[in-house]
C-alpha cells in the first residue's frame, strides 16, 4: 500500500468508524429522552429508571475484559462489525418490550455490543495514526459522544411524545448495519502498532507492567469520576428539565438535545483545538486541560441544579460546554499511554473501571438520592465527583509520555 493509499484508508476508517459511533450514541441516548414516557406506562420510579442504565454497563463491563483480550490476538476489523450488528438487532427488537424487565433486558443486551466496538475502534484508529496526531483524529470521532446524544434526546423527545416511546429506537439501527457492511467491503486493517513512535517499555507494552503504568491509572481514574459526572447528568437531566424547569418532555428532549449538540460539538473542537496547540508546548497538555475543564464545570452546574428557573438553561449550556472540553484530550491520553500489542486490553480495562467506579453506578445512586430528597440533591453529587477528577487528572500530569513533536 502507498503512502497516498495508506492515507485515504485511514481518511476513510475515520469516517466509517465515526459513523457508527454516531448512531451507537444516538440509540444509548434516546433512553433518557423517553425516560418519563416509560416511567408513566410502567410506573417506575427514579431508581427503576436509573436501574436500565446500570444494567447497560453492567453488562458492558462484564463484556469489556473477553473483548480487549480478543482485540489484541485476533483481527479487529470484524469483531467492529459484530459488535455493531448486535447493538443493532438489540435495537430492533424495542418494538416487542412490553414490560419494564423485558426492557431492562433488552437495554443491558445493547451493552454486549457496544463494549466490542467501543474497545476495537479507538484501538483500530491509533493505528493508522501516530501519537501526536491522535488527539486531533480522537477528538473528530468522539464528537459522535454529545452529537449521538443530542439527536437522541432529540428523537426520543419530539417522536416518543408522538408516536410513542419505542418508534425512536429504530432510528439507529438500520444505519449502524449499512455503515458496518461499507467498512466491511473496503477498509483494510493496519497491523498492531503501525503507527507507534513510542519505545515499547515494559510498562506500555505487557499487562504486567500495565499494573504500574502510571500515566495510564491517574488517567483511567480522572476518567471514572469525569464519566460518574457525565452518566448521571445525561440520565436525568431532561427530567430535571421537565420538573423544575417546566418544560414539557418534548421541550426538555428540544432544548437539552440542543445544548448537548452545540456544547458537544463545540466544546469537544474547541478542547481537541487548545490541546493539541498546548501539546506541542507541553507534552503534560492532555491531562492539564482536562482537569481544569472538570474544574470549570462545577459554578456553572451549581447555578443549573440550584439556581432561578430563569437561569437553568444558560447555566446548563455553560456547564455541558466545559465538561466536553476534555472529550478528546483524555481519551488520547489513555490511547497514549500504552503500545500497541496491549492497546485494545488496556482500553477494555479503562471501560471497566471508568463504568463500574462511573456511569453504572451514579445513574441509581442519583436516582435513589433523588427519591429521598429531590433531584436538585440527587443531581449535585455529580459535582463532588468532578472535583475529585480534577485532583487525579492533575496528578496524572506528572507522568504524562514526552512526545516528539512536544518542546516539554
Amino acid at each position: 500500500m502507498t503512502p497516498a493509499q495508506a492515507r485515504r484508508t485511514a481518511g476513510l476508517a475515520l469516517l466509517l468508524l465515526t459513523g457508527l459511533n454516531l448512531f451507537n450514541f444516538i440509540d444509548r441516548y434516546v433512553l433518557p429522552g423517553v425516560q418519563p414516557l416509560i416511567q408513566r406506562e410502567f410506573h417506575a420510579n427514579d431508581a427503576q429508571m436509573g436501574l436500565l442504565t446500570t444494567a447497560f454497563f453492567f453488562t458492558y463491563m462484564i463484556v469489556a475484559p473477553l473483548t480487549g483480550w480478543l482485540g489484541d490476538r485476533f483481527p479487529r476489523k470484524p469483531l467492529i462489525i459484530a459488535g455493531a450488528l448486535l447493538w443493532s438487532a438489540a435495537t430492533l427488537l424495542t418494538a416487542n418490550v412490553h414490560s419494564f424487565t423485558t426492557l431492562l433486558v433488552r437495554h443491558a443486551a445493547v451493552g454486549i455490543g457496544e463494549a466490542t466496538f467501543s474497545i476495537f475502534a479507538p484501538a483500530l484508529l491509533a493505528d493508522f495514526y501516530p501519537e501526536f496526531e491522535r488527539n486531533r483524529i480522537l477528538s473528530i470521532f468522539y464528537v459522535t459522544i454529545p452529537l449521538g446524544a443530542a439527536l437522541g434526546y432529540l428523537t426520543g423527545g419530539v417522536l416518543g411524545e408522538r408516536y410513542g416511546w419505542r418508534t425512536p429506537f429504530f432510528v439507529s439501527a438500520l444505519p449502524g448495519v449499512l455503515i458496518a457492511v461499507a467498512f466491511w467491503l473496503f477498509v483494510r486493517e493496519p497491523e498492531r502498532g503501525a503507527s507507534d513512535k513510542l519505545v515499547a517499555t515494559l510498562d506500555r507494552a505487557s499487562l504486567k507492567g500495565l499494573l504500574h503504568n502510571k500515566a495510564f491509572w491517574t488517567g483511567t481514574l480522572g476518567m471514572a469520576a469525569m464519566v460518574f459526572s457525565m452518566g448521571g447528568i445525561s440520565a436525568f437531566l431532561p427530567t430535571f428539565f421537565v420538573r423544575f424547569g417546566g418544560f414539557s418532555v418534548a421541550k426538555a428532549g428540544l432544548v437539552v438535545g440542543a445544548i448537548t449538540a452545540v456544547d458537544g460539538i463545540l466544546g469537544t473542537a474547541v478542547g481537541g483545538w487548545l490541546a493539541q496547540r498546548w501539546l506541542r508546548r507541553n507534552h503534560r497538555a492532555l491531562y492539564l486541560l482536562s482537569a481544569i475543564s472538570a474544574l470549570l464545570v462545577i459554578p456553572a452546574g451549581l447555578l443549573a441544579f440550584f439556581g432561578p428557573r430563569t437561569a437553568l438553561v444558560a447555566s446548563a449550556f455553560v456547564a455541558e460546554f466545559f465538561l466536553f472540553l476534555n472529550t478528546g484530550p483524555l481519551n488520547t491520553a489513555i490511547v497514549n499511554s500504552v503500545a500497541g500489542r496491549v492497546r485494545s486490553t488496556a482500553i477494555a480495562i479503562n471501560l471497566f473501571v471508568i463504568h463500574a467506579l462511573g456511569d453504572a453506578m451514579s445513574p441509581r445512586l442519583i436516582g435513589a438520592v433523588s427519591d429521598a430528597t429531590t433531584l436538585r440533591v440527587g443531581l449535585s453529587v455529580t459535582l463532588i465527583a468532578l472535583a475529585v477528577s480534577s485532583l487525579v487528572l492533575f496528578t496524572g500530569a506528572r507522568f504524562a509520555p514526552r512526545l516528539a513533536e512536544s518542546s516539554s
